[in-house]
């Protein structure tokens, strides 16, 4: 337990819709001008055919209501997703995350974030990622960083 919340690992049958629909909420917050909601097949098929068989996905939750998740693939250092409710921003849900996924990932991480997101590049940066490329989000065609972080 840690500032209120505890990281457990994800459970398919149990986190699933849960999941999704707070990946839903905390990208239209942070782009409120994109419709996610016309995504949400795109993203559902994602989560269930890629990210689940394929990530270590842990869960940040307090008094059972899922608050928070980053996935992980070791093998390839990719951090595909992290994702903290709009309520729970700043309040150390985001640090605890990326602490866990060093943690899964201990060689290293490699994540994209887009370019004008620069809430999440400032974040990134203060948990000692670096800009390490650069190039164009397939799905919104938005330029991207490529960020990674070495131990």
């Amino acid at each position: 337990m840690s500032a209120g919340f505890l990281l457990r690992p994800y459970e398919a049958r149990d986190d699933d819709d849960d999941a999704i629909a707070l990946w839903l909420r905390t990208w239209a917050a942070t782009y409120p001008d994109i419709d996610f909601k016309a995504r949400l097949d795109w993203w559902r098929r994602w989560w269930r055919d890629e990210l689940v068989p394929h990530t270590t996905i842990v869960i940040a939750e307090t008094a059972g209501i899922m608050i928070g998740f980053v996935t992980v693939d070791p093998d390839t250092l990719y951090l595909d997703q992290i994702v903290v409710a709009p309520e729970r921003w700043g309040t150390g849900v985001a640090e605890a995350l990326i602490a866990e996924a060093k943690r899964i990932s201990p060689k290293g991480l490699d994540l994209d974030v887009n370019t004008d997101n620069a809430r999440a590049i400032r974040f990134y940066e203060k948990s000692g990622f670096a800009v390490s490329g650069a190039g164009k989000n397939p799905i919104s065609g938005k330029p991207i960083h490529a960020m990674s972080w070495r131990p």
